[in-house]
């Protein structure tokens, strides 16, 4: 049975209403996932990850999380659009199923990192000095750590001497870069307010503490985050709930339209 075509029962307005909200919403995230999606190869295209001795590197790339979310994503939201669009019962199933699965799994995910707080900072130590590591061979990485350096104004994990780990900065280096940290880390990277000063972190961790503050930011960018997720606490929280209250509400929209479409079935 289609929409209003019954003699016996009509689809209500609010039916009606449901259906073309959740296929445009869906159409909206479709969209989005499939932006995501298309980063996410690009990325992983232009850095030639798929050649034969980087694909042992691939799984620490950033950009494989676009993709993958992206794949998922674009095949859920495809289901629900098309699903309410059709008046497809099984899609719209399949729809609710995934839906229940991904709010169960964010719901569970933010309970787990809330009781291991610990872990989640090793974990998170662990990521940061891996990604110094490999801070000259992948640009993603290089782009995160700069980003994350520069912004919450901190130079390595723990502190500035965890750049020893890098083969370039390490002490024992023979390049110009040894003893030294990136440019990201430097209290005042533009000299003059003009021309960005690539050397101004060289030999900086030949430094004692008290050369080196005036240089370069002492404190890791751990401690950074963490002060950073404290002062955003609210607003973390708020953007987190809306979240999932607006899948809740899609989930709450696809039973409505199953239901509806089960009743129209039975009585045309």
């Amino acid at each position: 049975g289609h929409f209003g075509f019954s003699p016996n029962i009509e689809y209500s307005f609010v039916d009606y209403f449901l259906k073309y909200l959740l296929i445009l919403s869906n159409l909206v995230f479709t969209v989005l996932s499939l932006m995501a999606l298309v980063l996410g190869t690009w990325g992983l295209v232009s850095k030639q990850s798929f050649a034969r001795e980087k694909i042992g590197s691939i799984g620490t790339d950033p950009m494989l999380v676009f993709l993958t979310a992206g794949s998922v994503l674009t095949l859920l939201c495809l289901s629900g659009c098309v699903g309410a669009l059709r008046e497809n019962r099984t899609l719209l199933k399949l729809f609710s199923a995934a839906l229940l699965l991904l709010i169960t799994a964010q719901v569970l995910t933010a309970i787990v990192a809330y009781g291991l707080q610990d872990q989640v900072v090793g974990y998170l130590r662990s990521g940061m000095l891996a990604a110094m590591v490999r801070y000259q061979d992948d640009l993603d990485l290089r782009f995160i750590t700069d980003e994350i350096q520069s912004n919450l104004q901190c130079c390595g994990a723990d502190n500035y001497r965890d750049w020893e780990l890098n083969i370039y900065y390490n002490c024992s280096a023979p390049g110009v870069l040894a003893c030294g940290v990136p440019a990201t880390c430097c209290v005042d990277p533009l000299e003059n307010g003009t021309v960005w000063n690539s050397q101004c972190g060289l030999g900086a961790q030949l430094l004692d503490e008290f050369s080196a503050q005036s240089v370069i930011f002492l404190g890791g960018c751990l401690g950074g985050i963490s002060r950073w997720i404290e002062q955003h606490e609210g607003l973390i929280g708020t953007v987190a709930i809306v979240v999932v209250g607006v899948q809740i509400l899609t989930l709450f929209i696809t039973s409505r339209l199953l239901e509806s479409i089960r009743w129209h079935n039975v009585y045309t």
